[in-house]
């Protein structure tokens, strides 16, 4: 599932597209007609947390005021981006990749959430709603001037490229695919930088006091109206990190262990996203092991609120002890 430094880097590369119009379309998508984009002028571009918001207008104006391309994390670097980064595939990168097997068992999707394409109709943006806001769901990704390609057979022994459900030609020649996207138009981004854990308007006393309520604390951080952006490889590496176990509730821990978990879900957000453009994969220390650094075995339990989401998550009982300890722990990680 993209995280926020992967929707992060989705913005940056689509980014050059503003300005430009769309000549050609098409796609597999039969909830938004691929056609109503036709003509239409890609304006501006804004992330929040896992979402990414485009703006199009039936005319050519000028970029909305304060549409800055650059990440929060990156700018003031005037490192420049070859020709080869626009071919660079937008998905989920083979770290995240590897984290969706098919259908990934890491979270079980209450009944009528399949992660399918939602839309609230597909008329042009030509109206009050011009910005068509993507979600990346499980499987979401964007591809940029090439389409994805299969990298192993299906069930049934077929070699099955992926069909992109939105492609969008543009007047330079290059174009974008959208693949298992979830779209829909709106008349502005929603867009809270407080939230934001890679913004540099993120809120850390909001934050914190959300994290001392009395509930465990990894659903807490799983909220994206205190820590958009947020998923389930950082839930796992920043309460690692902390030294903090999955279920401990928040309003048991001290204040400087609630710092140092917001701390380590920033830092390690950043690294990850600066790592995405240097081309270095994120090094895990906890999420998908069999062994925590310190050599000790690792437990993994699908986790989650009553009638909510069930992440897997992956913990140290030894490096990670539970407050209140009054539940042996049960399920290892076979």
């Amino acid at each position: 599932m993209p995280e926020g430094p992967s929707v992060r880097k989705f913005h940056h590369l689509v980014s050059p597209f503003v300005g430009q119009q769309v000549v050609k379309t098409g796609g597999s998508s039969k909830k938004l007609n691929p056609a109503v984009f036709q003509s239409l002028w890609l304006q501006d571009t804004q992330v929040h947390g896992k979402k990414l918001f485009l703006r199009f207008d039936p005319d050519e104006e000028t970029r909305s005021p304060g549409n800055n391309p650059l990440p929060e994390p990156l700018r003031g670097e005037k490192k420049k981006e070859g020709a080869g980064d626009q071919k660079q595939a937008l998905g989920s990168d083979s770290q995240e990749i590897s984290d969706q097997p098919s259908r990934s068992p890491e979270l079980v999707v209450p009944s009528g959430d399949d992660g399918l394409e939602c839309l609230g109709g597909d008329g042009a943006a030509g109206g009050a709603e011009r910005w068509l806001q993507v979600s990346f769901g499980l499987f979401g990704s964007i591809w940029v001037n090439e389409f994805s390609r299969t990298k192993k057979a299906n069930k049934r022994g077929d070699w099955k490229d992926p069909v992109p459900r939105l492609v969008l030609h543009f007047g330079n020649g290059g174009f974008l695919a959208f693949y298992n996207c979830m779209m829909s138009w709106s008349s502005s981004p929603v867009v809270k930088p407080d939230s934001d854990i890679l913004s540099e308007k993120f809120h850390r006393g909001q934050a914190l006091e959300a994290l001392g309520q009395e509930q465990p604390i990894c659903y807490t951080l799983l909220d994206q109206r205190y820590f958009s952006g947020l998923g389930n490889i950082i839930k796992n590496e920043a309460l690692y990190r902390a030294g903090i176990h999955p279920l401990s509730l928040g309003s048991l821990l001290s204040a400087p262990q609630l710092e140092v978990l917001v701390d380590h879900v920033v830092d390690f957000s950043a690294d990850w996203l600066q790592g995405k453009f240097q081309g270095r994969q994120q090094p895990m220390q906890i999420y998908q092991k069999e062994q925590c650094p310190a050599g000790h075995r690792v437990m993994k339990e699908a986790l989650g609120p009553p009638r909510g989401f069930q992440r897997l998550t992956w913990w140290c009982p030894q490096c990670q002890p539970r407050l209140p300890p009054d539940e042996p722990e049960q399920v290892q990680l076979s």
